[in-house]
Order: structure tokens, then sequence, then C-alpha cells
């Protein structure tokens, strides 16, 4: 099978401010006490390899470098050093309904959302109105965004990226998304985009579905990938990992 993503040696770094300064006396008393800053190694040296077709979960603890990992696959971020090479086209699931407009009714920001993702000329309308459909809020689609909950709001944008078409998903824990009745519709999805050889990342913490779904799944830890391999293996010594850590937090404190 041929490598659709191919990262290598990837570092990326954020400088993290120990002050936040809200008003306006706090900005002027900054300029003589300048800001002190942390050094944040998200991610260091990173190598991964994804081949075409494969399901492959990203674990790890909060700030082991997963999600920053997905923003680089998705040209959200760029590394300090190293290389990502993707071959395909791309849907990123990461911040549904990052295009919307509060203002604009459901159809209008799916036509706007479509745009950005780049749905095809000749079979838009149908994909908004599938998109629409399968939000469940065919009833609701001249009526402005702003009007919906917040619930509503994310089955939309999750639905608005699906109808994409895409060779390649980067999905960060989005299969969280909405009610139980929600959820395993786009179970029932995802079950059809791996029948179909999709190629998919996903981050999750939800490790029963991570084993599941997942071809192979990916261990993070502090910006390193510690192992690779068979979803069970992996999400063992990920477990193992975690009581590690709180063994030595509990000795320390």
């Amino acid at each position: 099978m041929a490598t659709v993503i191919e990262l290598r040696d990837v570092y990326k770094t954020f400088q993290i401010p120990h002050e936040i300064h809200t008003t306006l006396a706090e900005r002027v008393l900054s300029i003589l006490r300048p800001t002190s800053y942390e050094r944040l190694e998200a991610l260091r040296g990173v190598s991964v390899d994804i081949e075409q077709g494969e399901f492959v979960g990203l674990i790890g603890r909060n700030g082991s470098g997963k999600s920053t990992l997905l923003k680089i696959m998705a040209g959200l971020l760029v590394p300090d050093s190293g290389t990502c090479r993707i071959r395909g086209r791309m849907c990123e699931l990461l911040e549904l309904g990052l295009g919307f407009n509060p203002e604009l009714t459901v159809r209008e920001n799916v036509a706007l959302y479509a745009s950005i993702l780049g749905y095809p000329r000749a079979d838009l309308d149908a994909r908004i109105h599938g998109a629409i459909e399968y939000a469940d809020l065919d009833r609701f689609k001249d009526v402005k965004l702003k009007s919906l909950s917040t619930g509503m709001h994310i089955r939309l944008g999750f639905a608005t990226a699906l109808q994409a078409n895409s060779d390649i998903l980067l999905l960060d824990e989005i299969l969280a998304v909405g009610d139980s009745e929600f959820q395993e519709k786009c179970m029932d999805t995802f079950r059809e985009l791996k029948r179909d050889k999709k190629t998919i990342v996903l981050v999750s913490h939800d490790l029963a579905q991570v084993e599941g779904f997942c071809d192979r799944v990916i261990l993070f830890n502090e910006g390193h990938v510690v192992d690779s391999g068979k979803p069970e293996l992996i999400i063992s010594e990920y477990k193992h990992l975690v009581m590690d850590t709180r063994r030595v937090k509990t000795k320390v404190g």
C-alpha cells in the first residue's frame, strides 16, 4: 500500500506566558516588567507513516502531543523543523463549524462551509441537502444558526464536514458529538468509511472506540512516539504508562 501521510523528525515548540495581562494598567506595567515565558516542547522528533486505507488511532495523556500532530497534518500548524507530506484530498474534523456565521441560516452556513471544504460543484446542492438531513435539521434549514442549541450546531458541523467525501479524514475526539442516537449514526458512518478503505486518523481518549475501530494505534508521551502496533497491545501499554505516572505522583506528593 502507498504511504499517504508521512512525517519525518517533526519538532514543534510553544511559548507559554506565565502572566496574562487583561487590564490597561497591567499592560502598561508589563512594559516595565516583561512577561516571562515557559518553553513547551509539544513534539520532539516525531516520525510517522500512515498507509492508504488505514484507520489509525493516536492515544496518550493530555499534553502528549497528539492534537498538535493532527493540526500539523491538517496544515493548521507549521512545524519548527521536520517535514509533513500528505498525498490525497483531506478533510479535518477538528474544530466543527469553524467557518459558520451565527447570523446566517442553517442552509446558508452549510453552503458557506461547503466552499471551505471544497464540495464538488456538480452535486453541490445534493451534498448540502445531505448534510442538513444527516444532522436531522431539515425543518430548521431556514432558521438562523444563532437560534440552534450547541448540540445542533455540533451535529451540523460534523454532517457538513462528512459530505466533503475526502480520501483522508483527521478526527479529534469527534466520535463524542451529539446524543446517543446521533453517536450511533456516526458509528455506522465510520464503519462504512472503514469498509470503503478511507484513510482515517483518530485522536481519542475513548479506548473502547479506539480498539473497536482502529487497525493500528500509536502511543504518545511527552512529545515522543513511544510505540506503535495492534490496538489491544498499545492500549495495554498506555494503561501501564498512566498507572506508573500516578505512582510517581503519589510518591512525590
